[in-house]
């Protein structure tokens, strides 16, 4: 497949530029350029800027979900390990990055770091903040719950589930050079893929969404719902997520993002939880044939993989194949058609761009 190599200046250049133009102040640009850069670096098309700034228009900044140089108000907690932060509705990924950084600090002192954040606005892919997380030697997680409520329940036909990801992140860098990524949507398929196979002209997989008539389609253009990946097993994780956003103080899931004068006193954000762990907290100290805690992490991973399953892909790899595939070539790697999108942000936000100077590859 072929593929347009955008410079990483030049990226991280539009996309600050389109945050700026809709208010958003220069730490909060800067984050948006960080992450944006951190999700295309690792092959995630369905998370990108083109899907950030998609976010912004329709529920953010152009529809009063985000608000730009909001200040997060850091509540008072009973537990030195557990953080509680308002987000007031801030740009998610500025509070997701420092959310995780505060997790990690909160490790080096207690072992374990909790932040909990309620009104908060979509980080888009939480896999960049635990691998962020993981290459710093933390073990992370984090959840949330989805911009809107996309995905019909298991049995049912109406949607009252987000896409709920969840994201873990786990150091095993010097074990198999490179970290493991456990990350996905609760839905068969993300949003985001929906809108990208649309791009791309492509049929979605079977059992990943249903019409308006709560008939199975493949057809993207059709799309009005998603499905729960495993069934019951996916809905299952999908309503954790709802669930701890409960605690968290999170509302009523089919009010997300809906703003409806109808309905008082109802909150319409979404929650966030991040958690890091330092590996060494966890070592009981106790390994077979003397072996350390990053010796014995090797060998577990080698048993997994061995007995002919040698070719079989551990979560991360892919990332980790796209990131080392995108250092190569020295800029990020876009399709001609989300080239074509970012031709459309740029111009928005006043900046000048020629995807056709750009050089091209081949990808098989």
């Amino acid at each position: 497949m072929e593929y347009l190599i955008m410079p990483f200046a030049v990226h991280d250049r539009i996309v600050a530029a389109a945050y700026k133009k809709r208010g958003y102040n220069p730490e909060e640009c800067s984050a948006a350029a960080r992450f944006c850069r951190t999700a295309s670096r690792h092959g995630i098309r369905t998370h990108n800027a083109i899907k950030a700034i998609h976010l912004d228009d329709h529920f953010g900044s152009g529809a009063g979900g985000c608000t730009p140089g909001a200040a997060v108000e850091k509540l008072p907690s009973r537990y030195p390990a557990v953080e509680r932060w308002n987000a007031n509705q801030k740009l998610g990924m500025a509070v997701a990055f420092d959310a995780m950084a505060r997790c990690m600090q909160l490790a080096d002192q207690y072992g374990s770091g909790t932040v909990a954040v309620d009104n908060a606005f979509h980080y888009l892919w939480g896999g960049g903040y635990v691998l962020d997380a993981a290459e710093k030697g933390y073990i992370a997680y984090t959840c949330c719950t989805a911009a809107l409520a996309e995905v019909v329940p298991f049995g049912g036909k109406f949607p009252t589930l987000g896409t709920n990801p969840h994201s873990w992140g786990l150091p095993t860098r010097a074990a198999i050079g490179f970290d493991i990524c456990i990350d996905w949507a609760t839905s068969t398929v993300a949003m985001g893929r929906v809108q990208q196979f649309l791009r791309e002209g492509k049929p979605l997989p079977p059992r990943s969404a249903v019409d308006s008539e709560g008939r199975e389609t493949t057809d993207p253009k059709k799309v009005a719902a998603l499905l729960p990946f495993g069934d019951h097993k996916g809905y299952g994780l999908a309503l954790l997520d709802e669930l701890l956003a409960g605690f968290i103080g999170g509302s009523l899931p089919t009010l997300r993002s809906r703003r409806s004068p109808a309905i008082k006193d109802e909150k319409h954000t979404p929650c966030f939880y991040f958690q890091c762990l330092r590996a060494d907290a966890l070592d009981c100290g106790s390994f077979a044939q003397g072996r350390s805690q990053a010796e014995n992490m090797k060998h577990v991973i080698a048993d997994i993989l061995g007995h002919g399953n040698d070719k079989c892909l551990l979560p991360g790899q892919p990332e980790a194949m796209a990131a080392s595939l995108t250092d190569l070539h020295g800029g990020l790697l876009f399709t001609r058609a989300e080239a074509q999108a970012f031709e459309e942000i740029a111009r928005d936000a006043g900046e000048q761009i020629n995807t056709h100077e750009f050089k091209s590859i081949e990808v098989n």
